[in-house]
């Protein structure tokens, strides 16, 4: 066991992450009558058109899917300046298709924009427009940003019906509505004869002409079929699970969405433009990172002049921090539920009680109020009154029984790095005291450390890389090595566990069991902490693949919106997150994350990263009232939190806005501060 430890850490520290970038040509070959188009790339990867035809239209609609299929062949080819142009025409009782595909090889990518004209006398009922394009190869692993990561092995395990799930299995499909991407393509990853290859169908998503719903929209997945994985597009139809015509509408369920076909009038033209690459990687489980920042580079989601000011987010956090302050004989601090809920003070996850300890210390001078010290002071002095036990500490102090419970290790890492940072930050202030604090955080990495070097430890999922970086932190405060040790060897475990995707990163939350943007999280910041301590690079190439997972959730378009309270405020989706394939709704977790994203791209020169991660911060800084509060869950998709009874076509467009826990608000100070630290301009 010692020996293959050794060796897959050997060969992680070997192993670059990224995907090599290599010229890829768009093939057009003339075979007798037709014309055969595929994007070839070195080491064999490619993806081709289907052989029956590159066109594909469904005209009817049987079992809850299109039916009735016919194909065209490319019959003629033109050229003008760099675009290959190829037409077709599809001949039906009731009158002609005409297609035309237009193709421009740009830089890492085939844009073609497609089109559909129908040239008949009478309207077309039950019609379905496709684009696809297939991958010959075995063991085929799909990655869909937001909703599929390597078939969501754990999130199957712990209940299928909550998630989508993927095995790539003959006949089998996971297609979804463009608007529920963050990042809109689709990936697959497969083994060539030397190295890992990979292939993506990218999209500008948009609603059809012609859908029999009033907000349907083209759809976007992978299919399996006997021989071959297709990428495809489709004009409304989803399907996942073995279901079809469902949505993933609620939390551990679906909803039926069916009859999604067209109308097509005589005269009607409908384009629609994606976009294709295909490449070879080095490794395992990295073959989405490519098309992600090709997904990036597509949508350029940079743009900031629409959007809440800096000064102006910290100034109304605050403002409603402030607010949520509580005191009375026994405690202090920041409660997280709104007034009329229960007092209680919540370490970590959705409470951050003890984020502002950190926070306002960075922030005062800038806030220009002598109370963020005193808030400061108090909060943490009381946070440090949790029992510490063999196992850790809780985190939650409920007012009115004057106790703490409820420990788990996703709040615990979360709690000990805000104090990690309070009591370094709080050592060059002469307003704070940190005396109680370095007593409790030391005790809580010695409690933490010894279990992480336990030969029994063996953690259930990605949630304990949350120790990761205060135990780094505390290893520098305290001058202590076992910290340093504690925190390595955790580091490495996660390594050695998730970047080849057979697990992806799982368990950041408490209340999904499936791959989430969170538990990606904190490997990225584990693995980022890593790397700042000991400058391996090996450490910076982990945490590009767990900041990459992390970064796929984040929305990079402007998704329009149906009529709704997100409509009504011109809500701009780019720069927000999603949650996990199991929680598919918008959160603003994506402003704690910044500051990271920020780093990283001063650490790998990537400016359209730290251009970004200011887009995260400004744009999660929407929809916050004048009493400086937010709600937690916002529906860009089909899809609700709450309740059960619902009509899929009443959702998308919707937000939960009395949800107001304390997380939303810490996570802006938080960040601030980082940034500010950092010494980020805006």
């Amino acid at each position: 066991m010692k020996i293959l430890k050794i060796c897959c850490c050997l060969c992680l520290v070997l192993f670059a992450v990224s995907t090599e970038v290599m010229a890829q040509k768009l093939n057009i070959q003339n075979k007798g009558m037709a014309f055969q188009v595929s994007v070839d790339a070195e080491g064999g990867a490619s993806i081709q058109m289907p052989e029956e035809g590159l066109w594909s239209i469904a005209t009817e609609w049987k079992d809850d899917w299109p039916a009735g299929w016919k194909h065209a062949q490319a019959r003629r080819i033109d050229i003008s300046g760099d675009w290959k142009i190829l037409t077709g025409t599809m001949r039906l009782p009731e009158g002609e298709w005409h297609f035309r595909d237009a193709y421009l090889q740009e830089d890492g990518r085939v844009k073609c924009v497609r089109r559909f004209e129908w040239k008949g006398e009478k309207t077309l009922d039950k019609v379905t427009l496709s684009v696809r394009w297939k991958i010959k190869a075995k063991d085929v692993q799909a990655f869909l940003p937001g909703i599929l990561y390597y078939g969501n092995p754990s999130g199957e395990k712990n209940g299928a019906n909550k998630v989508p799930v993927f095995h790539g299995n003959p006949g089998e499909a996971a297609i979804f509505e463009e608007h529920r991407y963050p990042m809109p393509f689709a990936a697959l990853e497969w083994k060539g004869d030397f190295k890992y290859l990979g292939a993506a169908l990218h999209t500008l998503p948009s609603p059809v002409t012609g859908g029999n719903k009033a907000d349907q929209w083209w759809s976007l997945g992978v299919q399996t079929n006997a021989n071959d994985t297709e990428l495809t597009l489709l004009s409304g139809p989803i399907t996942y699970n073995g279901k079809k015509s469902v949505a993933k509408a609620l939390q551990s369920s679906s909803l039926p969405y069916g009859e999604t076909y067209l109308s097509v009038q005589p005269g009607t033209v409908i384009e629609k433009t994606f976009y294709l690459e295909t490449f070879q990687t080095n490794r395992k489980g990295t073959a989405f990172q490519r098309p992600l920042y090709t997904s990036i580079d597509i949508f350029k989601p940079f743009y900031t002049d629409d959007l809440p000011t800096y000064d102006e987010i910290v100034e109304s956090k605050y403002k409603f921090a402030k607010s949520r302050w509580i005191e009375g004989d026994n405690y202090a601090g920041f409660n997280m539920y709104p007034e009329f809920k229960k007092q209680q003070i919540v370490l970590g996850w959705a409470g951050q009680a003890e984020a502002p300890a950190y926070a306002l210390q960075v922030l005062a001078d800038k806030l220009g109020d002598v109370r963020a010290w005193n808030m400061a002071q108090r909060s943490m002095d009381h946070i440090c009154t949790s029992p510490i036990g063999e196992n850790g500490f809780p985190v939650r102090y409920d007012v009115a029984t004057n106790k703490w419970e409820s420990p788990d290790p996703v709040s615990e890492g979360q709690a000990m790095n805000s104090i990690a940072l309070a009591i370094k930050v709080g050592r060059q202030n002469q307003m704070i005291n940190v005396g109680k604090w370095e007593q409790f955080l030391k005790k809580a990495c010695d409690i933490h450390a010894r279990r992480l070097l336990s030969s029994s430890w063996n953690p259930r999922n990605t949630a304990e890389a949350f120790y990761i970086s205060p135990l780094l932190i505390a290893s520098d405060l305290f001058n202590n090595t076992t910290y340093k040790t504690a925190a390595l060897k955790a580091t490495n475990y996660y390594a050695i566990r998730h970047i080849d995707m057979r697990e992806p990163y799982w368990g950041g939350t408490l209340d999904a069991t499936c791959e989430d943007k969170e538990g990606a999280w904190g490997a990225f910041q584990g693995f980022l902490a890593a790397y700042e301590y000991t400058k391996e690079p090996k450490y910076l190439k982990w945490a590009q693949h767990a900041g990459d997972v992390t970064l796929s959730y984040t929305v990079v378009w402007d998704i329009p919106l149906p009529a709704g309270r997100m409509a009504d405020h011109n809500f701009k989706t780019r720069g927000w997150t999603g949650v996990s394939p199991q929680n598919q709704h918008l959160d603003v977790y994506g402003v704690l994350i910044a500051p990271a994203f920020y780093k990283l791209g001063q650490l790998t020169k990537n400016e359209d990263l730290m251009r970004l991660s200011k887009v995260m911060y400004r744009s999660c800084g929407q929809m916050i009232d004048p009493y400086g509060a937010q709600g937690e869950q916002l529906q860009e998709t089909n899809y609700t939190q709450v309740g059960t009874d619902h009509d899929v076509m009443r959702l998308r467009g919707g937000y939960s806005e009395s949800w107001t826990v304390f997380w939303i608000t810490a996570h802006f100070l938080h960040a601030a501060a980082t940034f500010e630290e950092m010494g980020v301009e805006w």
